[in-house]
């Protein structure tokens, strides 16, 4: 028997609660950010932003675009 067949699989959830944190494109996040996709693909490769390069996809995840907003600028 391979041993993928033998490994635990049942704390696997699909879907789950909302409150679970949200993956987004870079078009998702320029949407949500009110800004243009090219300008939130800037900040990320100058690291202004925070985000994960994916191959050549840009993901931004909505909970630390959210505490990243709500940052005091000095």
């Amino acid at each position: 028997m391979s041993k993928w067949r033998d490994t635990d699989y049942s704390n696997i959830v699909i879907g789950g609660p909302d409150d679970q944190d949200v993956v987004m494109t870079s078009i998702e996040a320029a949407e949500y950010l009110k800004m243009h996709v090219k300008t939130v693909c800037r900040l990320a490769k100058e690291k202004k932003i925070p985000a994960k390069k994916v191959g050549s996809e840009w993901r931004f995840l909505k909970s630390v675009l959210d505490k990243w907003l709500s940052q005091e600028v000095i």
